[in-house]
């Protein structure tokens, strides 16, 4: 069994600062894992979709799925699916086989309702700045609530992903000198230049970046 608790220093450590969102991602991470009965990935064993949007509450979530899950932005095996939500769908790549856990409503409302929330943070004050008495409770909660008072865990379903082979393929950018993966080359002129370069030299957006 994977234990949430065994991995929260390393968590805070690559986060950065104390809140009760890096933990739930711990807590919704670990419960995948264990639901799949799998090991976390040190490879690309594992790909976790994330449905946190951008700019929006609490997606510092994302950090605790990368430590605990071992899906991280690096290995391109994490994908946002910018829903605006916390939910995480966990598939193991080689069966198919998928989870998807995703924290109670009644848990995310009680987190907001806190000083945490009402008198630190949705009046613009840091995470970092919130006084240790304020967050550490919090935490302890999030981190100490039984799995059925925290988390809705489905059910293992069949999910295939197409597969995406990596590319070792690359050039030199003939506008700025850069080295460039070969798929993000595009031809302006005469010239295989980078994204930004292509933008800049046609003053056209990029279609995939549009």
């Amino acid at each position: 069994m994977v234990e949430p608790k065994d991995f929260y220093e390393h968590g805070l450590a690559l986060h950065g600062h104390k809140c009760p969102a890096m933990p739930m991602g711990l807590r919704v991470g670990a419960a995948a894992l264990n639901k799949l009965g799998v090991e976390r990935a040190t490879d690309g064993e594992l790909v976790a979709l994330v449905e946190l949007g951008d700019n929006h509450c609490a997606t510092c979530f994302a950090d605790g799925v990368q430590m605990i899950t071992g899906c991280t932005f690096g290995k391109g095996n994490i994908r946002k699916l910018h829903y605006g939500k916390w939910g995480v769908t966990l598939v193991e790549v080689a069966t198919g086989r998928a989870v998807r856990v995703t924290p109670k409503a009644e848990a995310m409302k009680a987190n907001k309702e806190t000083s945490f929330f009402k008198d630190y943070r949705e009046k613009g004050v840091p995470a970092s700045k919130v006084p240790l008495e304020v967050v550490q409770p919090l935490v302890d909660r999030v981190m100490g609530a039984p799995d059925d008072a925290l988390l809705t865990v489905s059910e293992v379903f069949e999910l295939r992903l197409p597969k995406e082979p990596h590319t070792f393929s690359s050039a030199v950018c003939e506008e700025c000198g850069e080295m460039t993966v070969q798929p993000y080359l595009r031809v302006v002129g005469d010239k295989k230049v980078c994204i930004p370069c292509s933008e800049k030299l046609s003053g056209m957006p990029d279609p995939k970046r549009v």
